[in-house]
């Protein structure tokens, strides 16, 4: 079955600029999940950023996630949280606070101890990869022990992600990130991805 594709938005985008770049992208193939990151933006910036895109992506039926900022979450009706930071203790707050109503998703797993702690936990799904920036070389390799084991999805994030990484990704998802966001075009570059996947299935 072809993986879903799972965007990951860049680190500082232009606040003025970017909700209408990101509404031009998602009127093209569909996004299960759209994760806005937070970058270097204060705790202001992030929010007033985040509520933004959090209508975009929802008017287009994306689950749209926040990183690390559980309160945040409720506070402007977001579908769920990513967790990056504070281990195991961070991922059980996060739980006792949104679920079952929300998405509970965690990442910065560097072992398959990291990936068994965290996903006995009792989370929506298992990142593997970094959020942007370089690629980490043992995240496929990961993803895929972990999608062939373990019923929790596993979501496989490479930045500079290439064709080939849709055509024989193990993974339920693949997040995209700089490769869609560093291109001149990033809705064609996702429609790229898209026609991969289906091609897959």
């Amino acid at each position: 079955m072809a993986p879903q594709l799972y965007l990951i938005t860049p680190a500082d985008p232009d606040p003025a600029q970017f909700p209408r770049l990101l509404m031009a992208v998602l009127t093209g193939p569909e996004i299960a999940a759209l994760l806005v990151r937070r970058g270097t933006l204060d705790d202001a910036g992030y929010e007033a950023l985040a509520e933004r895109l959090i209508q975009v992506g929802q008017a287009a039926g994306a689950a749209v996630l926040l990183e690390d900022d559980v309160a945040l979450v409720r506070r402007l009706g977001a579908d769920g949280v990513h967790v990056t930071r504070g281990g195991v203790k961070a991922i059980r707050e996060a739980i006792a606070a949104l679920k079952p109503d929300a998405i509970v998703g965690t990442g910065n797993i560097r072992s398959r101890h990291d990936a068994m702690s965290f996903g006995e936990l009792g989370v929506d799904y298992v990142m593997f990869g970094p959020l942007g920036g370089a690629a980490d070389p043992q995240a496929s390799e990961l993803a895929q022990w972990w999608a062939e084991t373990f019923e929790i999805p596993a979501v496989h994030s490479t930045p500079d992600a290439d064709i080939a990484l849709i055509e024989g990704s193990p993974a339920e998802f693949v997040a995209l990130s700089d490769c869609i966001w560093s291109t001149e075009d990033p809705a064609a570059a996702l429609r790229g991805f898209d026609r991969a996947a289906r091609e897959q299935a």
